[in-house]
């Protein structure tokens, strides 16, 4: 059983650009190696700091009222032509072809979600890792993104059916791989459609739009998978926003020594 005692009834799920909210950056990476250290995992590529330096960078947090603890979060890496996504690294040293498969998705908007994590509060409610990726899909049309590119673990590659999300199965074994380490498997998953969200269960659709449309406002949301409700303070405006700033045609990494 998830171990909610000590979970406040009040929790909110706040969006920003990373270089906006240093502090709260910190604590994403602390609480995400801790999650990490359990699994054995030290060395996956997105454990770094360096991303919350970046204006391609948003974050996702849920987190208590007061800022003052982390529940989870998501990293939301939009492509920019610099900095390689974690899927690019994952899996490109096995098939170049991703890199194509990035550029092309990049000239209408493309991001991957990564350095997905909750802490042991809200393990198996999905409040630190449905509900922070649902918000991802309701934010794509402000900062103008098409596709959303994932390395799902077996626990969250369930929720690909929810989400409208295809395995991309140019890569690895039919989009299977061994990461980030040689016991691991992951998935890769690709939704090409966070417009419309034609493939994306009514349900979820229903909620992703909803939250589209009301980027600051209250909820008793409930858990997916258990019986358990809590108040989620959503807050998702972002500030100096332009839709188009990542909708690029690029040579990809040519000049990732020239800017960060």
């Amino acid at each position: 059983m998830p171990q909610t005692g000590n979970l406040d009834k009040e929790i909110r799920i706040r969006a920003f650009r990373a270089i906006d909210d240093p502090e709260t950056c910190r604590k994403f990476i602390e609480g995400h190696r801790r999650v990490l250290s359990i699994y054995g995992i030290e060395n996956i590529t997105t454990n770094t700091d360096d991303w919350m330096f970046r204006r391609s960078i948003y974050v996702i947090v849920v987190e208590t009222l007061d800022g003052s603890k982390l529940y989870g979060g998501v990293r939301i890496q939009i492509a920019d032509g610099i900095h390689p996504l974690p899927i690019e690294e994952a899996t490109g040293k096995m098939d170049a072809g991703i890199y194509e498969i990035v550029r092309e998705h990049a000239k209408n908007g493309a991001a991957e979600l990564s350095g997905l994590w909750n802490s042991k509060e809200v393990a198996g409610l999905g409040i630190g890792s449905l509900f922070p990726s649902r918000v991802a899909m309701a934010m794509a049309t402000q900062i103008g993104i098409t596709t959303f590119f994932t390395l799902c673990s077996p626990t969250t590659v369930r929720f690909k059916d929810w989400m409208g999300g295809k395995i991309l199965e140019e890569v690895g074994r039919e989009g299977t791989f061994y990461y980030p380490k040689i016991d691991l498997i992951a998935t890769a998953v690709y939704s090409d459609d966070m417009f419309e969200l034609a493939a994306t269960h009514p349900r979820e659709r229903e909620k992703i739009m909803y939250l589209r449309n009301n980027l600051v406002h209250i909820a008793k949301e409930k858990s997916p998978f258990k019986d358990y409700y809590t108040n989620i303070h959503y807050a998702l405006t972002l500030d100096n926003v332009d839709p188009k700033e990542f909708q690029i045609s690029y040579e990809p990494y040519l000049h990732a020594d020239k800017h960060s």
